[in-house]
């Protein structure tokens, strides 16, 4: 991995802006995933998004972030993230990856999931609840004095276990006032020399899984990503503060699938 610039550590105050977007950004996402149903457009979902976002008077920190034209990322089944908002309509067994990411008083929140539709099979249920855990695998190495590529590596680590793979073209990111910041948070240990974690760095850790292989494609236009072999991808992700004791996550949710009411050991 090339050598990066320093990584930037929040202030007190900062940190308290970040919650704020963070709560924000959380409930902007909740909300949105509870209107997906079978019969509703991508687009529908996109301008709902909105909706709540402009009750919030806040604003998408996607919209136009380097000519995307959505105000969130909706990404269908085998397309792993970008996806944007159209004419597609929601099936019954569908997988919908949702990411939402919102700018308040300057300061960004950036979450995602994956919300199932209708119902799914085996392999849906287990790809998504392997993803979800892989996440918090990897926040509970966000911890002031831990090596950011030990944080990077735990994700693979877990979710080859159950046959999955990650994407390595595709990475999380440091946040803050801007959407992407140092540093990059890749779902594999890139090897070499690990920066530490410092208390006050704030990432956004995001694993995108695959049911086969890891390869994307990126469709004609521009922004959607697919996996190579068009089967099944998840995509889970939270904003997280590292601390000096447990990790603090700013865009907090409840679980989405427990990994255990699949018969897969959670994370102790």
């Amino acid at each position: 991995m090339a050598k990066r610039s320093k990584i930037p550590i929040k202030t007190r105050q900062e940190i308290a802006m970040m919650r704020e977007a963070g709560k924000v950004a959380s409930d902007v996402l909740q909300r949105t995933a509870e209107f997906i149903v079978a019969g509703k457009t991508t687009r529908e979902v996109d301008e709902y998004a909105l909706s709540l976002i402009e009750e919030h008077k806040v604003k998408s920190a996607f919209y136009k972030y380097r000519d995307f034209p959505g105000y969130t990322c909706i990404s269908m089944n085998e397309e792993v993230v970008h996806g944007i908002g159209g004419d597609r309509v929601i099936q019954d067994g569908d997988l919908v990856k949702l990411d939402v990411g919102v700018k308040r008083q300057g300061w960004i929140g950036d979450n995602a999931l994956t919300v199932p539709v209708g119902k799914i099979n085996g392999e849906q249920k287990r790809l998504l609840a392997v993803t979800e855990e892989s996440l918090f695998v990897a926040i509970s190495h966000a911890r002031a004095g831990a090596a950011l590529y030990d944080l990077c590596g735990s994700v693979e680590e877990y979710v080859t276990k159950f046959g999955f793979t990650v994407v390595r073209d595709l990475v999380g990111h440091g946040v803050g006032r801007q959407l992407h910041e140092e540093p990059q948070v890749p779902n594999y240990h890139p090897g070499g020399k690990s920066p530490l974690l410092k208390a006050g760095m704030i990432l956004a850790i995001e694993p995108m899984i695959n049911a086969g292989v890891g390869t994307v494609d990126w469709l004609d236009d521009g922004w959607t990503v697919s996996t190579s072999d068009r089967r099944p991808s998840s995509h889970f992700e939270h904003t997280v503060l590292v601390t000096n004791g447990d990790p603090e996550i700013l865009t907090w949710r409840p679980r989405t699938a427990l990994p255990e009411q699949l018969g897969i050991p959670p994370l102790e």
